[in-house]
């Protein structure tokens, strides 16, 4: 039998709706039989800010016992799957500061042949997710990263409507994740385990 694979789910959210696609996806990776860390990058909002809206103080007490990602977690990962709301069509402040910090494990050539996904989230059904994705994966070519969309490979794809990665509109709460969303992440998290097993094998046979 293969070693099992490991898995990063490196995940910004500040109302929540991220935070619980990434627990979907962190769970299903671990069933599909992963190795598993969920983090969270470092908020950077001042408290005062997160004071000021119920939901986003309410999400940040319900999980300080998730661990802040740091560049040995993605030096350990064989497959990241990061996860961002949409910020005016592109990635969170928070989840591109802390890739931004990989720049040392970027110049030893340490991010290099792991697979990376995304998982995005907005407040309206055409709030800049596909955008977002996108502008997320031009970090993974520059690692010398092999991207692995989760496609139209599964009936259930075609519930969430998108190729590039899982989504959810969440209507500023209003929406909350539900069985079209689990059922994205479960596909995707299953074939980036299915797919980082095939790839992690194959180089070791070569």
């Amino acid at each position: 039998m293969s070693t099992p694979i490991k898995v990063a789910v490196v995940y910004y959210s500040s109302t929540g709706t991220i935070a619980e696609v990434s627990k979907h996806i962190a769970q299903s990776a671990e069933k599909a039989g992963a190795e598993v860390r969920l983090l969270k990058a470092t908020e950077l909002a001042p408290q005062e800010a997160i004071d000021s809206n119920a939901a986003w103080a309410a999400n940040a007490a319900a999980t300080t016992d998730i661990p802040d990602a740091t560049p040995a977690d993605i030096e350990w990962a064989d497959a990241v799957i990061f996860g961002t709301p949409t910020r005016f069509g592109n990635v969170s402040a928070q989840l591109k500061q802390f890739i931004d910090t990989l720049g040392g494990l970027w110049a030893q050539g340490k991010l290099a042949d792991k697979v990376y996904s995304g998982f995005t989230s907005s407040s309206t059904t055409h709030g800049g997710q596909e955008s977002t994705l996108l502008a997320l994966y031009n970090s993974f070519h520059h690692f010398g990263g092999i991207v692995v969309a989760p496609g139209y490979t599964d009936p259930a794809k075609f519930a969430d409507g998108n190729p590039y990665g899982t989504s959810h509109v969440d209507a500023q709460g209003g929406n909350p994740v539900n069985q079209a969303t689990r059922d994205a992440a479960r596909v995707q998290a299953e074939r980036i385990v299915r797919i980082t097993t095939a790839l992690k094998d194959g180089l070791a046979a070569g």
